[in-house]
């Protein structure tokens, strides 16, 4: 009997985990919008930034719009992801996080649910600028983009991991913040000096001083990295390193994310 109600348990926090994902997933679609501009804004920053300031920034062995794609990739992922976090907030106001938690799931499940459903929206954004990075570099447009075939599934699964990681540290925000203002606030507080720090517009090897503590404590720096590693086969650190940081720091937002929400007021 008991080890019946155990594989109950276990099928309902697995079948709430996929309900949860699933009403992200079909939000994400109705918003086309968001699909619109999560292709558009990355383009316009290759074309229109890297571009225009390529003619006077110099990277040795690669053209400057190819240098920044990674980056570019990483910010995509970045905004879309800390910025899923305000539907939590929305939801606490429509009442919407009642309804599930009359479910016999726990707020773990939840939680892993909303980033499973965050994730697979930032992939598709992922996926869809790739696609445009290889077609523009088969084009020419970015000369020296020419990502094969094997580098493409590495940099969805790094992607994947950034993802993970900063869904989970936008959920935080929206458990602790009581209305969308405070979250878009925040947020923006985080994630432009996340983004400008992370070595997605410049080579980490130009550094001054200063500056550089700064950039070695932002985990982002390493997903950019490893993103360039196996994009352009280029990078400042070893990729080991990389998807080390990376995966530590994914783990730490998961777990204190968890207890985020067990703890979250509704």
């Amino acid at each position: 009997m008991g080890g019946t109600l155990h594989a109950l348990s276990i099928r309902d926090e697995i079948g709430g985990i996929v309900a949860v994902w699933y009403r992200e997933w079909k939000v994400f679609l109705r918003e086309r919008s968001r699909i619109v501009a999560s292709a558009v804004n990355p383009v316009l920053w290759l074309l229109v930034f890297g571009g225009g300031l390529g003619r006077s920034v110099s990277v040795p062995g690669v053209d400057y719009q190819a240098f920044i794609f990674p980056g570019v990739l990483a910010q995509a992922v970045l905004f879309s992801s800390i910025f899923f976090g305000v539907y939590i907030v929305w939801d606490r106001k429509i009442d919407f996080l009642k309804e599930v938690l009359v479910a016999p799931i726990t707020r773990t499940s939840m939680f892993i649910g909303k980033i499973a459903g965050g994730a697979t929206d930032s992939i598709v954004q992922s996926l869809i600028l790739l696609l445009l990075g290889a077609v523009l570099g088969a084009m020419g447009v970015i000369p020296g983009l020419h990502p094969a075939l094997p580098a493409f599934a590495a940099a969805l699964g790094i992607l994947l991991l950034i993802t993970a990681a900063f869904v989970s540290l936008g959920l935080i925000l929206g458990a602790l913040m009581e209305s969308p203002e405070g979250f878009q606030l925040v947020s923006s507080f985080l994630l432009f000096p996340t983004f400008f720090l992370s070595g997605a517009l410049f080579p980490l090897d130009r550094l001054p001083l200063w500056l550089a503590p700064l950039v070695l404590l932002d985990p982002l720096t390493y997903g950019v990295d490893a993103l360039r590693r196996v994009i352009l086969g280029t990078g400042h650190f070893a990729l080991g390193l990389d998807l080390g940081v990376l995966g530590a720091f994914t783990l730490v937002v998961i777990v204190v994310g968890s207890a985020a929400f067990r703890r979250m007021k509704i």
